[in-house]
C-alpha cells in the first residue's frame, strides 16, 4: 500500500487512485490482494461517516454484516466489523449468507425494532481471485446520489491499528451468529403456500452459492423434493448474464440423469437466479424475471435497456421503464415509478434475472434489491401445472446473446461512440446503415440510454456499450432465435475491430 495510506485524513477519491480498488454500483470490487484490512476498514469508516451525516447512523449504532464463501472474505469482514466498532456501533454478525436474506433482515427492523446499515462482503460473480463489500443503508441500497457522499469523506487512518501488510493487529471479536435464514424462507412459504412446490423433484446446483444449502431447505419448506448437485469447495465465478460453457454441459447431463423438473441455481451470493427446465437448459435471466413479473402482477415493470423486448412484445406488463444498466438506476427509476403511482404494483429486474419488488404484494413486503428466491419460485412453481419448457415457448421468439472485448482500450470505446453518434438522426440511421447494414439489414431507431442500441427493421438489435471503469466492451444483440443472436452479435464484434473502429480512430487523429 502507498505511503499516502499512512496519513491522517485521506479522501475516499484518494484511496480509490492509490489502491486500484474503485467505489462504483453499490460499493467496492477489485482484486482481493489489493483489498487489504487498512483499505476495507477505510472504505467502511468513509460509508459510515457518510451515513452520520445524513442521519442514519449514531454511537451506538447497530450495522449488519455477512459474507460470501470466497476465502478472502473472512478477513474482509473483520475489518469492516472493527470500522463499525471504531465507529461507535454495534455489529450484528449474520454469517455467510445470500445478499438478499441480509437485506431483507436489516432493512425490515427485525434485528431490533428499527431498520438499521448493513454491510455485505461478496465479490458476486467475479472470479475468486477479486472481492468486493456492497453498501446498504437502512431502506436500501446505496445509489448513484449517493457515491459523491461517500467519496468525498475524509477518513483519519491509525498506523497503530495495522501491521506492516496492512492486516488489522486486533481485528473486532464477532458476536455470535444472528440466523436470518428462517425469516428469508418463511417470506416466500407465506407467500406461495408451504405446498407451492408439491410433487415436484428440483436439481440444486450448488457449486459455491453462499445460499446453495437455503436453497434446498427452501424446496423443502415449499414441498418440494431437493436433489443437490455440483457442490464444490473451490471457488466457482458463476456468472447468471453469460453462463460459462461447462455449467450449460453440466445441467444438461444432470437432467439426461435425473427425472427433474427443474434445476435452480444462484451466483456466488444468491442474489441472481438461475433456472433450468427439465430438460436443463437455463433460462436467459431476463425472461425468468419477465415471468416472475407476471407472477406478482406487476402494473409497473422496470428493467435495464440491455433486457430482452420480450418484457413489451408479450405484454405481460401493462407499462415498461428502461434504464441505463446497474441495480442502482433500476431503483431509482422503481421509487420514481412507485411516487407517481403508489397505488402500482412495482417491481424491476435486470438481464442477469436479480429481481427487486418496489412495492407490497398481498402479504409479500417490498424488496428493492435484487433477489434470487422469489424468480426462482415463482418460475419452478409452475411446473405443477405445465412443464416449464413449454411456458417459455408460448413467449414471442426473441432471444439476446451478450459477449465483451477485453483490454479494449477505453479511447477506442470513446471514438467508436462519438463516431456512431455523430448528427442527427437521420445522419447517424445512414451511416449505420452503411457500417451494419450487411449484418443486421435496414436500420429503424436508436437508443443512447446507455452506451448506442441500434434497431433493425427484422427485430435485430446490436448495442454496444463501453465499461464505465475498465477496459472492456460489450455488445449485446437479440433476434428472432439464439443462434441468430450469438451469430450477429460475433459478426458485430468482428467488424467493429476490423473496420469501424479503426475508421473512428482515423478521423479522430484527422481531427
Amino acid at each position: 500500500m502507498h505511503d499516502d495510506l499512512q496519513k491522517a485524513g485521506v479522501t475516499v477519491s484518494e484511496l480509490m487512485a492509490s489502491s486500484g480498488v474503485p467505489f462504483g454500483t453499490s460499493g467496492v470490487r477489485g482484486l482481493a490482494s489489493a483489498m487489504t484490512d487498512k483499505l476495507c476498514h477505510a472504505y467502511a469508516t468513509a460509508f459510515l461517516q457518510y451515513l452520520r451525516q445524513i442521519g442514519e447512523f449514531a454511537d451506538g449504532g447497530r450495522v449488519a454484516i455477512a459474507g460470501d464463501l470466497r476465502e478472502s472474505t473472512p478477513h474482509i469482514i473483520a475489518a469492516c466489523a472493527t470500522a463499525v466498532r471504531d465507529c461507535g456501533g454495534e455489529v450484528v454478525f449474520c454469517g455467510m449468507v445470500p445478499t438478499p436474506a441480509l437485506a431483507l433482515f436489516a432493512m425490515s427492523g427485525k434485528g431490533g425494532g428499527t431498520a438499521m446499515p448493513s454491510i455485505m462482503v461478496t465479490g458476486s460473480h467475479i472470479p475468486a481471485d477479486r472481492n468486493g463489500i456492497k453498501f446498504y443503508r437502512p431502506h436500501g441500497e446505496v445509489l448513484k446520489s449517493d457515491e459523491a457522499g461517500i467519496v468525498s469523506q475524509r477518513v483519519a487512518i491509525d498506523p497503530a491499528q495495522f501491521g506492516n501488510d496492512d492486516s488489522l493487529l486486533v481485528p473486532a471479536a464477532l458476536p455470535e451468529v444472528t440466523d436470518v435464514v428462517p425469516a428469508y424462507i418463511e417470506r416466500y412459504v407465506r407467500h406461495f403456500g408451504a405446498d407451492a412446490l408439491a410433487g415436484l423433484t428440483i436439481g440444486v446446483y450448488q457449486h459455491t452459492a453462499v445460499g446453495r444449502d437455503v436453497l434446498v431447505q427452501a424446496v423443502e419448506a415449499l414441498g418440494g423434493t431437493a436433489v443437490p448437485f455440483g457442490r464444490e469447495t473451490v471457488f466457482v465465478p458463476v456468472d447468471t448474464e453469460a453462463i460459462r460453457a461447462e455449467d450449460i454441459a453440466l445441467a444438461a447431463a444432470w437432467a439426461a440423469e435425473n427425472a427433474v423438473d427443474a434445476i435452480i441455481s444462484t451466483d456466488g451470493d444468491s442474489d441472481r437466479p438461475l433456472v433450468a427446465d427439465a430438460r436443463g437448459v437455463w433460462l436467459r435471466g431476463d425472461v425468468v424475471g419477465l415471468l416472475c413479473a407476471r407472477s406478482v402482477g406487476a402494473d409497473v415493470a422496470v428493467t435495464p435497456v440491455s433486457s430482452n423486448t420480450v418484457l413489451e412484445l408479450s405484454g405481460a406488463v401493462p407499462k415498461v421503464v428502461r434504464t441505463r444498466i446497474g441495480s442502482p438506476y433500476v431503483i431509482a427509476a422503481m421509487m420514481e415509478a412507485a411516487k407517481a403511482d403508489p397505488a402500482a404494483c412495482v417491481c424491476g429486474y435486470e438481464a442477469n434475472g436479480g429481481f427487486l419488488l418496489g412495492s407490497d404484494v398481498c402479504d409479500l413486503a417490498a424488496l428493492p434489491t435484487r433477489d434470487a428466491l422469489l424468480p426462482i419460485v415463482a418460475v419452478v412453481q409452475a411446473a405443477r401445472e405445465r412443464p416449464i419448457a413449454d411456458v417459455v415457448a408460448d413467449l414471442p421468439p426473441r432471444f439476446t446473446f451478450s459477449d465483451r472485448v477485453a483490454d479494449f482500450p477505453q479511447a477506442h470505446s470513446a471514438a467508436l461512440i462519438v463516431l456512431l453518434s455523430s448528427g442527427a438522426e437521420d445522419e447517424q440511421l445512414a451511416r449505420i446503415a452503411r457500417l451494419f447494414g450487411e449484418i443486421a439489414g435496414l436500420p429503424t431507431g436508436i437508443d443512447t440510454t446507455d452506451g448506442y442500441r441500434m434497431s433493425f427493421a427484422d427485430g435485430a438489435v446490436i448495442h454496444f456499450r463501453p465499461s464505465g471503469n475498465a477496459p472492456e466492451l460489450r455488445c449485446y444483440s437479440e433476434a428472432e432465435s439464439e443462434a441468430k443472436a450469438q451469430d450477429l452479435n460475433a459478426r458485430a464484434v468482428a467488424h467493429v475491430l476490423a473496420d469501424v473502429v479503426p475508421e473512428a480512430l482515423g478521423l479522430q487523429n484527422a481531427g
